[in-house]
């Protein structure tokens, strides 16, 4: 019983955690004006919880942007057209891209310091190894297109974090030119002439 317990304490305070954490990234400015300390208090958990639950403050960004991913990753894994496994590949492809482009956006400054954070390259980063990964299974569905493992890596540089910080922080690219740009990019990568109006978000 006490460990039964145990695990729903722990449940409990890496939902807290979370919440807190996902408040605080909102209302400041960067990630870096958040303490690990001032996530502890809000989350009402001692620091020691924190950094068991999660390591250090790389851990604690890896787990709010995969909270934050979840519903895209359900999409991706089993919903419907266009992000979904039942999509031809070449609407999905640009679909799938589309979707991480208005993620990076949206957590603009969280997604700058995940790839910003720890020593390893990003392109090894859990995130990066599954959006590659499915990227490239998707691209070798593509009749006459031979190294998907490549493309999958050339498109993905053009959601790169500190590429959608630049055009939209220091250039102030309009949102929907930054995704038009994107569809036309991708377009060209396939092959497949003019590129198809993006759906507009909700």
């Amino acid at each position: 019983m006490p460990e039964r317990q145990s695990r729903k304490d722990a449940v409990r305070n890496r939902e807290a955690v979370l919440a807190a954490a996902d408040a605080l990234f909102t209302r400041r400015e960067s990630p870096e004006d958040v303490t690990m300390a001032e996530v502890a208090a809000a989350a009402g958990v001692g620091k020691g919880t924190l950094f068991r639950a999660f390591g250090d403050r790389a851990g604690l960004l890896r787990a709010l942007y995969e909270a934050r991913l979840a519903p895209l990753r359900e999409a991706v894994e089993t919903g419907p057209p266009p992000l979904g496994p039942a999509t031809p590949p070449r609407q999905r492809v640009p679909a799938l891209l589309d979707a991480v482009l208005c993620f990076k956006l949206d957590n603009r400054r969280l997604a700058l310091a995940l790839e910003e954070s720890g020593s390893g390259s990003p392109y090894q980063a859990e995130h990066y190894e599954r959006w590659h990964g499915l990227l490239r299974a998707v691209l070798e569905q593509i009749p006459g297109l031979t190294d998907g493992d490549f493309t999958a890596h050339a498109l993905l540089a053009a959601t790169r974090a500190d590429l959608v910080e630049h055009l939209a922080g220091r250039e102030r690219a309009p949102r929907e030119r930054m995704r038009a740009q994107l569809a036309d990019f991708t377009a060209k990568v396939l092959g497949s002439g003019p590129r198809q109006e993006v759906p507009a978000e909700d």
